[in-house]
Parts: C-alpha cells; sequence; structure tokens
C-alpha cells in the first residue's frame, strides 16, 4: 500500500509539471533519480520538492521531469535510468549520492548531474554538481592573495575526505604546508602543539621570565609583569590555518589552537563551506574564523520560499536540486532546445541560487562567497 501511494505521488508530480507540455513543440525532458523511501527518503523529497519549485519559478511548459525512486541503491539506480533513457530522456538530476553512480556509464550518451560534491571524475557522462573541494579552495585561494597571506598550513584529516582535499589543493595550485591530524582527541591536542612549537614557545617564556629576575634591568618589574601575562614566547611559522573540518571536530581544533596560544587575532583561521551552521556564532573559539560557502542570502530566501510552501525546512542539497533545474534549462536554451551532453562541454556560466555555475568539459565548478564570524553573525567578505 505505501509502494503504491508513493508511485502516485510520483504520477501526481509528473503530471503537474508536464500537463500543458501539448502546448509547445520543443520538449525539455529529465530524469531525476532520487532515494524516496528508505534512509534517505527525506532527502529525496526535499529535493523532489525543490525540483517542483524550480519548475513552477521557470513556468514554461517545454520543460518535462520525470521523477524515479532509485531507493538509494546503485543498481536499482540504473534500472530507472534505463527505463527513462529506453523512453529518449538523455540528461538525469542525480542520483544525490556517488555509490549509486556505478553502472551509470552503461548509458554512455547520457549526462547525469549528480549531486554528490566527490571530485574523483571515475565515467566521462557523470557530473558532479555539489560544492565540491575545488571550488572551495579556488575561493580560499583568492582570499589568501587579497589578504597577502604567504605561510598558510592545512589540516587534513588521516581519514574520511582526504583524498578530496589533497586532490583539490593540487588543482587550485594553492600555496600551502600540509599536515594530516587523528581526530582522536588526545591526538588531535598533541598534534597541534606539535604543529604551533607549543612546548618549545612555553619554555622560552619560562627561560625568559628566569632571565630577566636574574638580570640587573632597571625596568625589570614591568618587564617581568608583561611576561606573566604571556602564555609564551615565540614565532609560530605560520600567518593562517585551514582547517578541513566540520562540527564538533572544527570545534575542537580551533579551540586546541587557542589553547597553544594561536588566536584568530594574529593568525587567520579558515575552514570549508561550512553551510552556516549557527552554532558557530555562540562558540567563542569560532569568532573571527573565514570559510566559503554559496550566497547566504540566496539561500535564506531559498528556505524562506520552500518553507512557505511546505510548511518544512529543506535539506541542504536540495538547493543544488533546485538551481540544475534552471541549469538544464539555460544550456537547453543556449543549445536551441536540443538535449544532449553536448550542452555541458562549452565553457558557460549560469547564475543560480547557490551562485555562479561555471560549466566546461562536462565539469562544473561554483564560484563561491567569503563569509566571517564576527560577533555573532555571518559576515559577507566577497
Amino acid at each position: 500500500m505505501k509502494k503504491i501511494f508513493q508511485n502516485l505521488i510520483i504520477v501526481n508530480f509528473v503530471f503537474l509539471i508536464i500537463s500543458s507540455s501539448s502546448l509547445a513543440n520543443e520538449k525539455i525532458r529529465v530524469g531525476l533519480l532520487l532515494p524516496l523511501s528508505g534512509e534517505n527518503r527525506e532527502i529525496g523529497q526535499s529535493v523532489l520538492k525543490a525540483v517542483k519549485m524550480a519548475v513552477n519559478k521557470i513556468n514554461d511548459p517545454r520543460i518535462q521531469i520525470y521523477p524515479k525512486n532509485n531507493f538509494d541503491d546503485p543498481k536499482k539506480t540504473y534500472e530507472a535510468a534505463k527505463e527513462l533513457y529506453e523512453d529518449g530522456i538523455k540528461v538525469f538530476i542525480g542520483p544525490i549520492f556517488e555509490k549509486n553512480s556505478n553502472n551509470l556509464a552503461k548509458l554512455s550518451d547520457a549526462t547525469f548531474l549528480s549531486l554528490t560534491n566527490k571530485l574523483n571524475k571515475k565515467n566521462n557522462n557523470i557530473i558532479a554538481s555539489g560544492v565540491n573541494a575545488l571550488s572551495q579552495f579556488e575561493a580560499i585561494k583568492k582570499f589568501k592573495n587579497e589578504n597577502g597571506l604567504k605561510k598558510t598550513i592545512c589540516l587534513i584529516p588521516e581519514r574520511n575526505f582526504r583524498s578530496e582535499i589533497e586532490t583539490a589543493i593540487s588543482k587550485s595550485d594553492i600555496k600551502m604546508k600540509i599536515y594530516y591530524y587523528n581526530k582522536e582527541p588526545t591526538k588531535l591536542t598533541k598534534r597541534i602543539e606539535k604543529i604551533t612549537r607549543y612546548s618549545t614557545r612555553k619554555q622560552n617564556l619560562e627561560d625568559e621570565i628566569k632571565r630577566v629576575e636574574n638580570s640587573d634591568d632597571p625596568n625589570k618589574e614591568k618587564l617581568l609583569e608583561k611576561l606573566n601575562k604571556r602564555d609564551t614566547l615565540g614565532n609560530i611559522n605560520f600567518d593562517s590555518v585551514v582547517i578541513s573540518g566540520f562540527d564538533e571536530t572544527l570545534k575542537s581544533i580551533t579551540t586546541s589552537l587557542m589553547y597553544t596560544d594561536v588566536t584568530p587575532k594574529k593568525t587567520y583561521f579558515i575552514t570549508l563551506n561550512q553551510w552556516f551552521d549557527t552554532t558557530l556564532l555562540d562558540e567563542m573559539s569560532s569568532q573571527n574564523l573565514y570559510f566559503p560557502s554559496i550566497n547566504k542570502k540566496n539561500y535564506d530566501k531559498f528556505k524562506k520560499d520552500y518553507s512557505k510552501v511546505y510548511k518544512d525546512q529543506p535539506n541542504q542539497i536540495s538547493l543544488i536540486g533546485y538551481d540544475l533545474v534552471g541549469l538544464v534549462y539555460h544550456l537547453s536554451k543556449i543549445n536551441n532546445f536540443q538535449i544532449n551532453s553536448r550542452m555541458f562541454d562549452q565553457k558557460n556560466l549560469f547564475r543560480g541560487k547557490t551562485g555562479v555555475f561555471e560549466i566546461e568539459n562536462k565539469r562544473i565548478k561554483h564560484v563561491l562567497n567569503f563569509y566571517k564570524v564576527e560577533n555573532n553573525k555571518f559576515k559577507k567578505i566577497f
């Protein structure tokens, strides 16, 4: 019964989108591969709703969206895509997760706009459309250049998304020294202490206090008063640090840096896209933290519109789905409404809710904005 109900939702959605399509000669037919059941169904349903919003916003009867439940499974993703492909559909939005793209190379003349942000391009017909690490590091590179930062280090987790960060640093040609860290709290603290030369700087202070105490300097008391207010003595070997981490790991690293007397007052603290995580606003160690991101004003407007229509909050990924509808429509117009993979070969720009998309050679990059956590608010830098 539940499956029948889900199918009815999909059929009704298709009907709403294409009911007036007969009024136009040219059709923009797009497949939509989403997990509409199972563990990630809420994400899939949120993207489905966002896509419907985008279609309504475009308000052109030529655009037709055909949703299919891929059950968050590689085999069923291929089966759903093949069914639509055999019906003549050659451009797809989805799947969301990289794992479900494994078999799609078999449909070689179809193009899949995956919502993943993974950079590892396995198949030429799959385009990663998420806010990837390369887009973020290119924004960081711009920020570094504008602020004259010459000695940047980057902290990368030993596991998880290590290869993604390494690839992005290499492709963006950004100059920085890399250090790896273990997220386990004790190991993380020791790693930060070593990177910042904390024990040496601590010892330098103790030695200087003893030297002044044993000196005949007439200003001894004033010097000692200043020294006793310090935690360390000596320079660190970097002017900025890029922290590849999120949530509690990010907060643990910024706290550890401040514990070792490295503060954002003297050193730039930079991190990756945080999707405007509001918990950062109340965190003392996160004040003056910089990060690249999508356009906040547009993101807030999208969430407001989504909430107004559906009485719910959208998943972050759904904004990408919303923009991909506009992107396909934009490129199809440029391509004289011929829907094929060549639309994604030539260099083009598209301004969506997330910001500016750069499309070339079946690759998508996001031109991101830059923000700072300041006085418990997100402040736009560029």
